[in-house]
């Protein structure tokens, strides 16, 4: 069975162009739309992504929304803790393709971490 984890230095998650989340706003508070918001750069990608390393530059101090934790898929797309496994794996397996492509280094990457 493949576990979902976060592979460093991927940062696909960090390509936050609102464009490419149409239905953002349904689960964002009005509070957190507008920080997600203030987080896009010209780009797409999240103003605190560090190219260079790859990593995010606030990673501790990273909003709720930034994060893949149970009571947070919970609050905000209604998944139970039993099902954030797959759930982010399948998140991670869109989001990847989206920004890298299904044969990209990174998906392989991602994919040998999880099991698969």
């Amino acid at each position: 069975m493949a576990t979902w984890q976060c592979v460093k230095r991927c940062g696909a998650c960090c390509y936050l162009e609102p464009a490419e989340r149409p239905e953002i706003d349904e689960y964002l508070t009005p509070e957190e739309l507008e920080k997600y918001l203030s987080m896009v750069g010209a780009d797409g990608w999240c103003i605190n992504y560090d190219h260079e390393k790859r990593e995010c530059s606030i990673y501790a101090e990273r909003p709720r929304f930034c994060r893949v934790e149970p009571k947070v898929f919970k609050d905000l797309f209604d998944i139970e803790p039993e099902e954030l496994n797959d759930f982010a794996i399948e998140c991670c397996h869109q989001q990847i393709e989206s920004v890298y492509g299904d044969r990209s280094f990174e998906m392989m990457r991602f994919n040998k971490a999880i099991g698969i």
